[in-house]
């Protein structure tokens, strides 16, 4: 992976990572197209990086998540990343091919836009409008809403959490937000797994100061335009809601299958 290709590769993560949209699926598109060659270090350079880029939540939310005297958010966190950590861990052989199959992941993207355009027509009355008031059993449910995400790449982790937060009565901007707080545990986990794996299975790469340079310069872009894309998308969601998003990723999701039909990717 070159710097370039790394640089865009970032980008791409910090843009999408908070958005309905897929950042996975927009980095397995965008790699053919600038010409990277997927080996161990790429695919957990872009790991990390997501974990970086949802690191802006904690600076956009600090006093939610440094507020130790209310034990009860974090075991919301816990019981919603339980279903992740289980299912991830016994269907991984799964997770790794769908991922490696760009055509799934281009149908899974029409898929889950057509499902956006009518999220909120779906969820308008909802009435839950603060983390507080989510139980431990609508946490739990939106955590098996994330599994969804990772059985089906492409789908999105906060189009699933968030769809899976409406569901259980939150308003947009509530499940949108507790959808930022699940992904931090959840992504630190994915990372720490991703580099476990990588130090056993090549010790090597981990070692190279300049995969380390790249995947630290990869981090902090990532983290700084996540910090302006989880604003724009809270604000956004308030007014607008999801059409538009589902639209998009219909029409993204057909242009991947053209450009896999005719030999581009």
């Amino acid at each position: 992976m070159t710097t370039v290709q790394s640089v865009i590769i970032s980008i791409v993560e910090g843009l999408t990572e908070f958005l309905p949209v897929s950042s996975t699926a927009h980095m397995k598109i965008t790699n053919p197209l600038i010409g990277v060659q997927i080996d161990a270090f790429e695919e957990m350079f872009e790991i990390v990086i997501q974990l970086a880029a949802i690191l802006s939540v904690v600076t956009v939310y600090w006093k939610k998540f440094l507020d130790f005297k209310s034990p009860t958010f974090y075991i919301k966190l816990i019981l919603a990343l339980i279903p992740a950590i289980i299912f991830g861990a016994l269907l991984k052989k799964h997770i790794d091919s769908a991922l490696s199959n760009l055509t799934f992941i281009a149908c899974v993207m029409i898929g889950g836009g057509i499902l956006l355009l009518f999220v909120d027509k779906l969820f308008a009355k909802n009435e839950i409008t603060d983390e507080s008031q989510i139980t431990y059993p609508k946490a739990l449910t939106i955590g098996c809403f994330q599994v969804l995400s990772i059985l089906l790449p492409g789908l999105s982790r906060s189009a699933a959490t968030i769809v899976g937060g409406m569901s259980q009565k939150l308003t947009r901007s509530v499940a949108a937000e507790f959808s930022f707080f699940l992904a931090v545990p959840t992504m630190f986990a994915a990372s720490v797994k991703a580099l476990w794996d990588l130090h056993k299975s090549d010790p090597a790469v981990l070692k190279d100061t300049s995969n380390l340079g790249t995947l630290a310069m990869g981090s902090v872009i990532a983290y700084i335009i996540a910090l302006l894309s989880i604003k724009f998308f809270i604000g956004y969601l308030q007014k607008h809601g999801f059409r538009v998003f589902g639209i998009y990723r219909i029409i993204l999701g057909s242009i991947v299958l053209f450009l896999i039909y005719k030999g581009t990717i």
